[in-house]
């Protein structure tokens, strides 16, 4: 509350880059979590809420003859521009706002004074909603090759690592010790997942300490060791996810990547993705082709070529599906590793699992992959997220970049997954929130020592009580293709501009990209439709010797609703080829097949309107080619 040199300021105006209307005018708050803006000019009261923590810059810009603007830009890719009457006013919600978004110590961030108000014992249990471990056995972890060790119990051989790792039976604790002193902050190779149909693994860890010419019996050991651990292979790749030249370049520091002729049985692959500062200037320069406020199509095109923003996406995809295609189709263990082993590996090995195992494509399933991971593994979500004031070098998109993979692959295959965009822009929203402690931190090591698990909450459960806002209406759970492993596209043409993320807050921009708020709409109606129908045939007299007909109400779950009306084997765009198309008039208007003949001729007048209404079913057909029109 110190840096609070103003808490209220009035008549400010709220501009909307693309509605030359009228500005909002309205008050302005700032309280110690939140700036809040309540428009005054609104028919009904409307207020916007920002946490602190989401704001990434504050420019004041200089004085006009309406007043002083205050331009904000929030690391959820909302822009707020406010105009204040008076200078001071503006100077000093400035200051505040530039200590309130960027405080000094762990402990001022919102999650260690957010306060919903739940029992204690509900903090614990949300804490352990997620278990790593659990996962591991799932895969079918202890096997014959794999164990699950606690040998870093005490934080004592890697600091950024869990205590809980799964490593190769064969290889001996001395191994794996001297293993980590050959890696990069002692983070050794352990297994992400395991590919229980063939026995191949997918595993991580950190750049060699190998320079021009230096070699490490015990990590030539545990190579040896994951290699072994597949006896159905007689090799395994070792994937640099960095470019070639960067690697060449840390040997020159003395770090580097494996030399062949030191290992046995190894294929070494680069993989190409840029570092996290090319990342972040290419991010920067996609927000300024976002924010051009009335671009010819001609200068977004180009703007967004020449970010190479879309380019970048693709690079960290196509690793994804290398290491998919070598475990599934080769039956060869990969070992994934860039600098550090908790940027690019993180983002490759993620997606791998996603394309490999459906439990990932799964609500609960994506909370466990990004737990395992991103947070228990160790990922640097204090500097890449900017939750500090810190070095603005080491901000960087690396996580976002997994989110916008995670929402082309499910745009790819609309039917694979039982989530929609909503869960993916929410984890991506509390990620920079604070609000949970789930992101806060680089490990497993410093969250213990910040006391995480005991003074703030956890996200998981949060989100799992709005779980019915996140599914997925086209999901098919049992579909062959929805259970199998997924090849998607990296053709340049399967990648597009994610407007749902990037100007999610833009709400002149009509119509909006999605189809997902029309379709759930639809089925809302069918629903209640459907039940009015119910209802009103009850009330009708049965003839005597005749059945009256029965209407089945659709269950509450919305990916049932589509069940009837999509072929169980539609997973991709291109298998909705055969459903009719139907044309949209400007985005709103609509022509809809018409309606089936009615069953039953006695039933009143009143009953015959419902039945005219185009069946949910065509709504949802139209909904799907919406989104394949868009493709």
């Amino acid at each position: 509350m110190e840096h609070i040199l103003t808490p209220k300021v009035e008549n400010v105006k709220l501009l909307d880059r693309y509605n030359s209307k009228k500005p909002a005018t309205g008050t302005l708050y700032l309280t110690a979590t939140h700036l809040i803006y309540v428009d005054a000019s609104a028919e009904v009261r409307k207020e916007t809420w920002i946490i602190h923590h989401h704001i990434a810059t504050v420019e004041k810009l200089p004085l006009s003859t309406t007043g002083c603007p205050l331009l904000i830009h929030c690391k959820n890719f909302r822009v707020l521009h406010f105009v204040i009457v008076r200078e001071r006013d503006c100077h000093e919600v400035y200051t505040s706002l530039l200590k309130l978004s960027q405080p000094e110590k762990q402990e001022d961030l919102y999650a260690f004074s957010y306060n919903p108000k739940s029992h204690p014992q509900d903090r614990e249990m949300g804490w352990g909603l997620i278990d790593v471990k659990e996962d591991f056995s799932r895969m079918g972890i202890p096997t014959e090759h794999w164990e699950i060790t606690d040998v870093n119990k005490d934080y004592e051989v890697c600091t950024t690592y869990p205590p809980t790792l799964v490593v190769p039976k064969a290889a001996s604790k001395a191994t794996l010790v001297g293993s980590a002193k050959f890696r990069s902050r002692g983070r050794f190779p352990v297994l992400s997942y395991f590919y229980s149909k063939n026995n191949a693994a997918i595993c991580r860890c950190s750049q060699p300490l190998a320079g021009f010419s230096a070699r490490c019996v015990e990590d030539e050991q545990m190579l040896q060791a994951i290699s072994s651990a597949n006896p159905g292979s007689p090799f395994m790749y070792v994937v640099d996810t960095r470019p070639k030249l960067n690697a060449i370049a840390n040997r020159a520091a003395g770090k580097g990547y494996e030399n062949e002729d030191n290992y046995s049985n190894i294929r070494f692959q680069f993989i190409g993705i840029e570092n996290i500062h090319v990342m972040r200037n290419s991010l920067q320069k996609l927000l300024e082709v976002c924010e051009q406020k009335a671009p010819s199509m001609s200068d977004f095109l180009t703007g967004l070529e020449n970010c190479g923003w879309l380019r970048h996406i693709k690079a960290v995809m196509d690793a994804g599906v290398f290491l998919a295609k070598a475990v599934k189709d080769e039956k060869a263990s990969v070992l994934v590793h860039c600098s550090d082993g908790w940027d690019r590996t993180a983002q490759v090995c993620s997606l791998a699992a996603l394309l490999l195992d459906p439990f990932y494509r799964t609500v609960k399933g994506l909370m466990t992959l990004i737990e395992k991971e991103w947070i228990s593994v160790g990922h640097k979500f204090s500097q890449r997220c900017g939750h500090l004031d810190g070095d603005p070098k080491e901000v960087s998109p690396v996580f976002t970049q997994f989110i916008e993979c995670v929402w082309h692959l499910s745009e790819q295959f609309p039917c694979a997954f039982e989530f929609n965009e909503r869960l993916l822009l929410e984890i991506h929203d509390h990620a920079f929130s604070c609000q949970f402690g789930n992101f806060i931190g680089n490990c497993h090591k410093e969250r213990q020592e910040m006391k995480i698990f005991e003074k703030t909450h956890s996200l998981w459960p949060f989100l799992l009580q709005k779980k019915q806002d996140f599914l997925n209406p086209l999901y098919k759970a049992s579909c062959p293709l929805t259970l199998g492993v997924l090849q998607p596209n990296t053709l340049p043409f399967s990648f597009k501009f994610w407007c749902g993320m990037y100007n999610r807050f833009d709400k002149g921009m009509h119509p909006k990209q999605s189809v997902l708020d029309r379709l759930l709409g639809y089925m809302s109606q069918k629903i209640k439709l459907q039940a009015s129908e119910t209802e009103l045939e009850n009330k009708l007299p049965v003839p005597d010797g005749e059945i009256a007909d029965e209407t089945s109400i659709l269950p509450e779950h919305p990916s049932a609703s589509l069940e009837s009306t999509v072929n169980p084997g539609l997973n991709t765009p291109l298998d909705y080829e055969g459903v009719p198309l139907v044309q949209l008039s400007n985005g709103t208007d609509s022509e809809l097949p018409e309606a089936p003949p009615e069953k039953n001729q006695r039933k009143k007048e009143g009953l015959e309107s419902i039945q005219n209404l185009p069946d949910a079913g065509s709504h949802a057909t139209m909904a799907i080619h919406i989104g394949v029109e868009t493709k």
